[in-house]
């Protein structure tokens, strides 16, 4: 199964929106499969956001994604990048429509509840800047058997 990385930003954490956040990935059916809470120091936040770094609004990103902890989560699911941004909406706040996470929670193209993964490709580099192979669990899901088809499940 496919893998992606969500950031719940601080937007989110000060909120008090986390729960809300999760539940939409699980009630979607998506398999929670790492998950911890960390300040972002000027080094990972560089290297995650390296196509902003020489942009004039990237000191107000760091700031912003400093202001509180984040929350850093692995999805595994089939299609699961595509599922995620789905669920997400798009970037821009004002244009996402409502059902999505930012359509629903945000107003902003910068504070914007969460980062999800972009591709595949990204999803891949972006879970291993953020976690060990050690934090990612394997684990039955118990629902699995009712959420895809037999074809499905690899």
């Amino acid at each position: 199964m496919e893998k992606t990385l969500v950031i719940i930003k601080p937007d989110t954490i000060n909120r008090g929106l986390v729960g809300e956040v999760i539940d939409r990935f699980e009630r979607k059916g998506l398999k929670l499969v790492a998950m911890k809470m960390q300040h972002l120091d000027d080094k990972i936040l560089e290297e995650h956001y390296a196509h902003l770094v020489d942009k004039p609004f990237f000191t107000g990103i760091k700031q912003f994604m400093q202001r509180a902890p984040s929350i850093l989560i692995v999805l595994e699911g089939r299609r699961v990048v595509e599922v995620v941004r789905k669920l997400a909406g798009v970037t821009e706040g004002t244009e996402a429509m409502p059902g999505t996470i930012r359509g629903d929670f945000s107003l902003s193209v910068q504070n914007t509840i969460i980062h999800a993964s972009d591709s595949v490709e990204s999803a891949g580099k972006e879970v291993e800047r953020f976690f060990t192979k050690k934090e990612i669990l394997e684990w039955d899901k118990i629902d699995t058997e009712v959420i895809y088809s037999d074809t499905e499940k690899e």
